[in-house]
């Protein structure tokens, strides 16, 4: 009978590691599926992250863009006085002091990229220009021409800075 006894225990003891490794299998099973979960979780997140980095460097660089865009802009009134000051002027030195300021100011514009929108002689475009007359056309001109700008635009790339006021043929 002992020689059962101890077979039996011999097998318990077996059934036992077999369960004890059924249970390891088990949690290290478990343990590579949580890491795998963490794994893919820290990807999300560092993904998650690089598109917030990014978003937020473009704002900062949109937001710087459009300050001196702004800034530019409040400077347009400056030119327009001084290109009627240059047309009401007859002293010839004045003239001349009052182009190379204007050229000055010209030169800063075509530094920060702005181009001066000149509508004159071309079809009427919403997009850059502001319709604030119409007049009627001459003989053999055409409708929804620009005849006179009355204040100039500017463009900054496609963006408008400022719409050009025009007159327009009707």
């Amino acid at each position: 009978m002992e020689k059962e006894e101890l077979k039996q225990e011999e097998a318990c003891k077996k059934e036992e590691k077999c369960k004890k490794k059924l249970n390891k299998k088990e949690e290290l099973a478990n343990a590579i599926a949580e890491a795998e979960e963490c794994k893919r979780k820290w990807y999300a997140v560092t993904a998650e992250y690089e598109n917030y980095r990014r978003r937020t460097q473009n704002q900062a660089a949109q937001r710087y863009a459009d300050g001196r865009n702004d800034v530019v802009a409040s400077l347009f009134p400056i030119g327009d006085n001084l290109e009627r000051a240059l047309t009401a002027c007859s002293d010839e030195n004045t003239k001349q002091g009052l182009n190379m300021v204007l050229a000055a100011f010209k030169k800063v514009l075509e530094g920060e990229g702005v181009e001066e929108i000149d509508p004159v002689g071309q079809p009427f475009d919403a997009n850059t220009m502001e319709a604030i007359m119409a007049m009627p056309a001459a003989e053999g001109e055409e409708s929804g021409i620009v005849k006179q700008a009355y204040v100039k635009g500017y463009k900054k790339g496609e963006k408008v800075l400022r719409y050009a006021q025009v007159i327009v043929t009707q």
